[in-house]
């Protein structure tokens, strides 16, 4: 019998991290929607012929021996102030709910020493109404990282535009999906986004994309951090 896995709609394991990771870069480069459409069904069909299997990031790519990580202060390229701040703090709950490396407060006492910056964060409208007004916005957030070796200071991983999946910021509520599994995480129901103006809407919306943009970065940053690649 084929065995069958749901979709976990907030954790992404290492595949489903690193193909979401893959669809941000193809969105970011493509602009004709049908070619758009044909590679994200091929991502899609990806994820759908693991056999029912997930692999989760297990810290493989990691040197056995490492034990404790320190996470520098990421820096900022973009116009965002305090992006990096914010950011901070989705690296850390990432690490800690692998257990596989333990936190600590200096790269002295660290067996590995991330360090990293946001390139680029930025919302683009991508939906419209009649009028030709935007009805949704997308984020989506980029960082380059390195993982180091503390006890021989040799690089031992990095990555250059590691990706968050992009996430829809709806601005007014007829936008708004109240059944997606993002919109349950949040502590509103549809009639608290019926009872709202539009500026409510697309400040409550923008703020919780921002969170799920930089959530699905950090997952995809410790997937290929701790896998290797």
């Amino acid at each position: 019998m084929r065995k069958v896995i749901r979709p976990n709609p907030i954790r992404l394991d290492r595949g489903t991290a690193l193909i979401s990771q893959a669809i941000a870069r193809i969105i970011s480069s493509t602009r004709r929607p049908a070619t758009l459409s044909r590679l994200a069904i091929v991502a899609l069909a990806l994820v759908a012929s693991g056999c029912g299997y997930h692999f989760a990031a297990e810290g493989s790519g990691l040197p056995p021996q490492a034990k404790t990580i320190y996470v520098e202060k990421f820096g900022n390229r973009t116009r965002q102030t305090g992006i990096n701040d914010e950011f901070m703090r989705f690296v850390a709950d990432e690490i800690s709910n692998h257990k596989r490396l333990q936190m600590v407060d200096s790269a002295s006492d660290a067996d590995l020493v991330l360090s990293g910056e946001i390139i680029y964060a930025d919302t683009i409208p991508t939906a419209f109404n009649s009028a030709a007004e935007p009805t949704i916005y997308t984020q989506t957030i980029t960082a380059d990282a390195s993982l180091l070796d503390a006890h021989d200071h040799k690089v031992i991983w990095s990555t250059r535009g590691v990706s968050s999946s992009p996430q829809q910021a709806p601005v007014v509520g007829e936008a708004v999906v109240t059944t997606s599994p993002y919109f349950v995480q949040q502590n509103l129901r549809s009639r608290d986004i019926a009872s709202m103006q539009d500026i409510q809407v697309a400040q409550t919306q923008g703020a919780s994309s921002k969170q799920q943009a930089m959530q699905t970065l950090a997952q995809n940053l410790y997937a290929s951090m701790s896998e290797g690649f």
